[in-house]
């Protein structure tokens, strides 16, 4: 008999795990700017690797051209947070009172960043440009943005800074004759410069102050960040997760390779050798915040400083 009631018991419990639901996921969309860049990968392979599942979350991400500080909260998509954001870009908005907050550093330096010309044109660095020439940057806001108006100031480019969205979208206007200083960020134009199509003639980190800067970050919508606050804490567990994760499996890069769609696996991994080694995807810290803000007056990103209650607002990244 008490055999019969064991059974019977877990007959029932059997029955009754088979009408609740399992707990459902909680989605959190994000916008990320130039969204196959390596630096931006911790959403989207880490989602792909099942990491954002172990926190109970669904990464709803979705790439565009545009300016990423515009997205969470700044009137053009609803997102919740947005990836690739350009501080300077990020701290304008915020001056201008968009509803976002930076979340996280996602990218230190800007080592990453790189400008080209065809292989026959007679530009041999941006020194020999003249006001008849056109650079190219992303869109207003952003770190390339940031970075080809300090070329002027700093290395003193003469070259039109003129917005041309996506590295492929603009190769066609370098090899069209439309453009004539490109932009990039590796691997997109690698092979280009490989097969000795283009040229190299700049490395963001041509710009001293620059170099140990953090110039992207992890954006949050203000309200999103109230309304949403405990899967947004899980989001920033599993995006560090994922980004460290990323240094250590090499089936990470493998998977990399079939998403960009690069067989060359090889140059893949010399290349975030070089342009993305781990030290700059940290997330901790907003590295030479003071330099950062600074440069943003300087370059008319900011009317003014940001005082240290807007530095208290703006930045809510959370311990590790």
């Amino acid at each position: 008999m008490t055999r019969l009631r064991s059974i019977a018991g877990a007959a029932g419990l059997l029955a009754l795990s088979a009408v609740i639901p399992a707990q459902a996921q909680d989605t959190l969309k994000i916008a990320i700017g130039q969204i196959n860049n390596w630096e931006n990968q911790p959403p989207t392979l880490g989602q792909d690797a099942g990491i954002f599942k172990k926190y109970n979350l669904t990464i709803d991400a979705f790439g565009h051209g545009g300016e990423p500080a515009r997205h969470p909260g700044g009137g053009v998509r609803s997102a919740d947070l947005g990836a690739g954001a350009g501080v300077a870009g990020a701290m304008r908005a915020f001056s201008k009172g968009a509803p976002l907050r930076i979340l996280l550093p996602a990218f230190t330096g800007t080592g990453d960043l790189y400008w080209y010309v065809k292989a026959d044109s007679p530009l041999k660095s941006l020194k020999d440009a003249t006001d008849q020439n056109t650079i190219a940057y992303s869109t207003n806001g952003s770190s390339s943005h940031n970075i080809v108006v300090s070329f002027t100031q700093d290395i003193g480019s003469k070259a039109k800074p003129t917005a041309t969205g996506s590295p492929p979208g603009t190769l066609t206007s370098v090899m069209s004759g439309q453009i004539d200083i490109g932009w990039a960020a590796p691997p997109f134009g690698l092979k280009e410069v490989k097969e000795g199509k283009i040229r190299i003639v700049a490395r963001g980190s041509d710009v001293p102050s620059l170099r140990n800067q953090t110039v992207r970050a992890i954006i949050v919508n203000a309200d999103a960040l109230k309304t949403k606050k405990d899967a947004i804490m899980r989001f920033v567990k599993a995006y560090r997760e994922s980004a460290d994760w990323m240094y250590s499996d090499p089936k990470a890069v493998t998977m990399y390779a079939a998403k960009v769609k690069i067989d060359d696996e090889a140059m893949l991994r010399d290349a975030i050798k070089e342009f993305h080694p781990k030290e700059t995807l940290q997330s901790d810290k907003m590295a030479d915040l003071d330099g950062a803000i600074a440069d943003a007056v300087k370059l008319k990103f900011l009317d003014a400083p940001l005082t240290k209650e807007q530095v208290t607002e703006f930045l809510q990244i959370p311990p590790r």
